[in-house]
């Protein structure tokens, strides 16, 4: 428990007060001094030199408990801050400084929100950090359990060699397919990949997507198509954009039903500054509750495991859009299935 007591700033307080204090006595016994003039002489009252005793005290009792109070006010919410501060170092991430400031207003308050924000964010970060260890080693020991296990039924029965060698290499291309994610996922997140460098028809982009979506989608009896303008040419990364929108694509296509059709819906909005994408399919779609979640990496929706895939597509799009500033959110399909917006700006973030 914080414990306040009287620090480096309480005295700076205090002694700047008591020299102003003395300034101001000093300067009041020079001007006596150079003009001449004296107070009205009284026998009975005691003075130092042409000063009055009595209100010289008066004066500094007054600054003293002034002095003492003020100091106290201002110095205590920093060590309230210089206590929370150092508990964040010691890793106590849940240190909250605002509600020990009272019924505070002033700037100092809104420097303990600041620290708060600042404190619950980095939680969030570190909870999210470890929660998507957690997953990645759970995703990358599943690939790698099944291939020594397919190596062990090798050893047992030489007849199988084929097929355990297939296997064997689909288990190889899903550990593949997760390392370039994650290092996808990685860049993004940590900014080292550059927003705008190129000018890119990102129509051409979604025309191609779709055919290849539709290309391989009529193999299991489902479709894609596509509405779009001629052109909407923006300065963007293109390959994190190509990826943004194949990974939403694909993965409509991937939860729809035999004889679906996925639907792309492309548009110009705000006299040419943005492009609204809405991608739509037929698919069992989410619980409310997990819209937002569904862009979180590794997030599984339940009766989804027996699809493929890593869990990192919607979490790299989002990223990848949000890197160019726009926005990507999901809602549910009157009628069944998922819908995801996705905006992008003319012009990336600077």
């Amino acid at each position: 428990m914080f414990k306040w007591k009287p620090g480096r700033l309480f005295w700076k307080l205090l002694l700047a007060l008591w020299i102003s204090m003395i300034l101001t006595i000093t300067g009041a016994a020079t001007y006596f001094h150079l003009t001449g003039m004296t107070p009205p002489e009284d026998a009975r009252i005691a003075r130092i030199g042409v000063l009055p005793i009595v209100p010289l005290v008066s004066a500094g009792i007054a600054i003293l408990i002034t002095g003492l109070a003020l100091a106290w006010y201002l110095s205590r919410p920093l060590q309230h801050l210089h206590w929370a501060l150092h508990r964040m170092a010691e890793g106590r991430l849940d240190t909250r400084v605002q509600p020990l400031m009272g019924n505070r207003s002033d700037e100092i308050v809104d420097l303990a929100h600041d620290f708060d924000r600042m404190a619950t964010q980095l939680q969030q970060l570190t909870e999210s950090r470890s929660i998507l260890l957690h997953d990645i080693s759970h995703e990358l020991r599943s690939p790698l359990t099944r291939i020594q296990a397919a190596i062990g039924l090798l050893r047992q029965d030489s007849t199988q060699t084929d097929a355990m060698i297939s296997r064997i290499e689909r288990e190889s291309e899903r550990l593949d397919a997760l390392i370039e994610e994650l290092l996808t996922l990685h860049r993004i997140e940590s900014g080292s990949v550059e927003v705008a460098h190129e000018r890119v028809d990102v129509v051409e982009l979604l025309h191609a997507i779709a055919e290849d979506a539709d290309f391989e989608a009529r193999a299991s009896s489902r479709s894609v198509a596509i509405d779009a303008p001629d052109h909407f040419i923006s300065n963007v990364n293109g390959e994190l954009i190509y990826r943004a929108f194949e990974n939403v694509i694909r993965n409509a296509v991937k939860f729809s039903p035999e004889g679906a059709t996925v639907e792309i819906h492309a548009r110009v909005t705000g006299h040419g500054r943005a492009l609204e994408t809405l991608v739509r399919d037929r698919g069992p779609g989410v619980p409310p509750d997990m819209l937002k979640a569904i862009f979180q990496p590794f997030t599984r929706v339940e009766g989804s495991e027996p699809i493929r895939g890593v869990g990192l597509g919607l979490a790299i799009a989002q990223r990848a859009i949000e890197m160019h500033g726009g926005r990507v959110n999901a809602a549910l399909r009157e009628g069944g299935g998922l819908e995801v917006f996705l905006v992008l700006p003319l012009e990336g973030k600077d």
